[in-house]
This record gives C-alpha cells, sequence and structure tokens, in this order.
C-alpha cells in the first residue's frame, strides 16, 4: 500500500529526516515512536507531500513519485495542482490541533472534502458524513459547531472528516497529545475501531499501551533515522536497540499494563 525508499528532508543545512524506508501493507497498523524531535512528525507530512521530500521514492498503491530522479527541463518531481490534490486525497491525515472550520457545524466539517473536492453532489455528501459521525459515536453533534465541543469531540470530528474522503491509507500525528487527559481513551478508542475494521494507518504517538495493543508493527526513530522496527511486543518489550530502550524506559509501567 505504502513503500518508502531512502526518504529525506532537509531543512538549509539541518538533514530532519535521514534516509528512512518503510513498507506498509493493506489493512495494517504501524506505529512511528521515538524522541519529540526525532523526525517522526515531519516524515509524516513528507508522507502526505505538506513537505516535499528532499530525496527518495514513495510509492501510494499504483503511483510512485521519485524526489532525486533529475528531470530533463529541470522541473520538480512534486506533484502540482489537481495531481497533487489527487495524491492527498488518497491519504488522509489527522494532526495535533484539529483543524476544523470554526465557522461550519460538525456535518458540514465532515461534508466539505467530498463536496468541494470529489464534487459530490450534498445529499451524498450528507449521508456519508452523518455515518461517519456515529461511526466515531458523535452522531447527535451533527448541528454543533467546533467552539460547542470538547477537544476529543473536535478529534473525533476530524477523524471522520479525513475519512470522509475515503483514503487507502489514514495518518495520525500525535492525535491526543493536545488533549486534556481525560479525553484521550474517547480517540484512541475510535483508532482502535479503525484498525479492528482493517484500515490502514500510520500513527505518531507516545501512547505506548495504544501501540502495545494495535501495532502490527513499530518503527523506533532518532535524530531523522529509524533505529529499530519489528512487531510491536518485540520492540516495545524486548528492544534490542540501546537508544529504543533508554526511550522505552520511561514508559515500561504503561507498556506492561495488558487492559482488559
Amino acid at each position: 500500500m505504502v513503500r518508502v525508499d531512502g526518504l529525506r528532508k532537509s531543512y538549509g543545512t539541518v538533514e530532519a529526516v535521514r534516509g528512512v524506508s518503510l513498507e506498509v501493507h493493506r489493512g495494517q497498523v504501524v506505529v512511528l515512536i521515538g524522541p519529540s524531535g526525532c523526525g517522526k512528525s515531519t516524515f509524516l507530512r513528507c508522507l502526505n507531500l505538506l513537505e516535499a521530500p528532499s530525496a527518495g521514492t514513495l510509492q501510494v498503491g499504483d503511483r510512485t513519485i521519485d524526489f532525486g530522479a533529475p528531470h530533463a527541463k529541470g522541473g520538480h518531481s512534486m506533484p502540482h495542482g489537481r495531481t497533487l490534490a489527487r495524491f492527498r486525497a488518497r491519504i488522509g491525515m489527522v494532526f495535533q490541533q484539529f483543524d476544523l472550520f470554526p465557522h461550519m457545524t460538525a456535518l458540514g466539517n465532515v461534508m466539505s472534502g467530498p463536496v468541494i473536492v470529489k464534487k459530490m453532489a450534498p445529499g451524498e455528501a450528507e449521508a456519508i458524513a452523518r455515518a461517519l459521525l456515529a461511526k466515531v459515536g458523535l452522531g447527535a453533534f451533527a448541528a454543533r459547531y467546533p467552539r460547542e465541543l470538547s477537544g476529543g469531540q473536535q478529534q473525533r470530528v476530524a477523524i471522520a472528516r479525513a475519512m470522509a474522503m475515503a483514503p487507502e491509507v489514514m495518518l495520525f500525528d500525535e492525535v491526543t497529545s493536545a488533549l486534556d487527559p481525560e479525553l484521550v481513551g474517547e480517540v484512541l478508542d475510535v483508532m482502535k475501531q479503525l484498525a479492528i475494521e482493517g484500515t490502514t494507518m500510520i500513527v505518531v504517538t507516545h501512547e505506548m499501551a495504544f501501540a502495545r495493543d494495535v501495532a502490527d508493527w513499530v518503527v523506533v526513530m532518532d535524530a531523522g533515522q529509524v533505529v529499530e522496527q519489528g512487531v510491536a511486543e518485540e520492540v516495545l518489550l524486548q528492544p534490542k536497540n540501546p537508544r529504543t530502550a533508554s526511550f522505552l524506559s520511561r514508559f515500561h509501567s504503561t507498556i506492561g499494563e495488558r487492559k482488559n
């Protein structure tokens, strides 16, 4: 579903992502972990082309983009305009900050992508949006504006909005980090349900119990590079790399608790 090979992203002389390679199969949940500032979020933004990678290749489905290939006319390999919009439509992304449209209701927010980008008839988009709001437990909140919702509710609307585009892959960038602790669980529960239903997901998170319970594959990043990867139980409970072990040491009580 997603194949990344040698992806790099530089900001001037600072290389934030240093040759990351990754494969994500259909229906797989891949969790990226690592210390703050290690390049996880930048890597995720490169997958959705919110950041233009400096080198490497990115394949989503049947579309491959080579960011290091020389171009006869000197043009950049980043897609533009409608091509970029079509590519991004295949990849749903949910951010730390909810980024909802404040002037639209929850229903309007979820309908916006299908109507504006896909030119879907409003009636059809509304039916999809209402079903998705019900799916994330907010069927009764369709008419509320973001300011009338809690942070957890806003983030669940943001997940429904991303799902409304019927993406092939869902990216989650620290989606619980801006929430009050008591609201984290309701968002993680929605993500767990998506995983159970076979949604292909790439998740950046510090929620280690969630990673242990839901991830098929865990990737550990440090200083812009992948330092370890493998099945969740092995990486989280028996890490081989000293940097992984050092990072996880602060989460041991969380990782060790298995939820019923």
